[in-house]
């Protein structure tokens, strides 16, 4: 069994570790680039785009993959959609794995929209927002650039790309992000609406407790869907079953993946 993993999230590193050195099964785990200073999986990786569905269907066949697992972040819609089609012309099993997503509480004030530009309009709705943090990664934030009445607190790993809204302040950081520094966080800059991606899991959640807390309202830009008849689950522990139920299907043999740590 080869497989590739999309990477980029804390699951596929997760993932990448599991079944390193499981016997009879590789890994090789592919990064975007995106961000300068990646944090690397255990085993193989390589680095950069595959030129497209042609290019990675390609390199699937070249590379005797047999088995792939979409970990990418649940907003890079681009290389989901060319994952599904590159292993259907390829003939390959594919999973999507992507982490619950968070959901709201009784006492949060959520106001949650299907895309970027329906967040920057969110905000042009509500002019008394007028200072905003902005965690949604150094893409989209070109969506908020006209908004001239506010000012933002950018933060993400690396600076944003295109244009960036004229009364902005860039924080550069990496999560995990505790509950003690998002308190201090909205308190320093005086933060009245945060807005977020639905991107789930416990490395940013503690701005979604510090905003609750406070009675901010957090604009939340819903995931965008799978494409339909694609296999999806929520955990490194879901994947690995489904990585081994499809490789004894395929062999024909009982075979065993290496269990979880706690």
């Amino acid at each position: 069994m080869h497989v590739l993993v999309l990477g980029g999230t804390s699951e596929a590193r997760q993932l990448a570790a599991r079944l390193d050195g499981v016997h009879g099964t590789t890994v090789t785990s592919s990064l975007a680039g995106r961000v300068a200073d990646p944090v690397l999986p255990v085993g193989e990786v390589r680095v950069g785009g595959f030129g497209g569905v042609d290019g990675l269907t390609t390199w699937l066949t070249e590379n005797e993959i047999t088995h792939v697992v979409d970990a990418t972040h649940p907003y890079s819609v681009t290389m989901t959609e060319h994952a599904v089609q590159a292993c259907a012309n390829a003939g390959l099993p594919l999973v999507v794995l992507h982490r619950a997503p968070w959901r709201p509480l009784a006492e949060d004030s959520w106001i949650t929209v299907p895309s970027m530009q329906a967040a920057a309009d969110a905000l042009t709705e509500r002019p008394a927002l007028t200072r905003i943090l902005l965690t949604i990664g150094r893409q989209g934030v070109h969506y908020f650039a006209h908004l001239t009445d506010q000012h933002f607190i950018v933060r993400c790993i690396d600076a944003p790309e295109g244009e960036v809204p004229e009364h902005s302040s860039i924080l550069e950081a990496r999560g995990p992000f505790d509950l003690a520094g998002e308190r201090e966080l909205l308190d320093e800059h005086r933060i009245e609406a945060l807005v977020s991606k639905n991107s789930g899991g416990k490395l940013t959640s503690a701005k979604l407790q510090a905003a609750r807390e406070r009675g901010i309202p957090v604009i939340m830009v819903d995931r965008p869907p799978v494409p339909e008849g694609v296999d999806v689950v929520s955990t490194v522990d879901a994947c690995a079953t489904w990585l081994r139920t499809r490789r004894d299907a395929g062999s024909g043999r009982d075979g065993q993946v290496a269990p979880v740590t706690p």
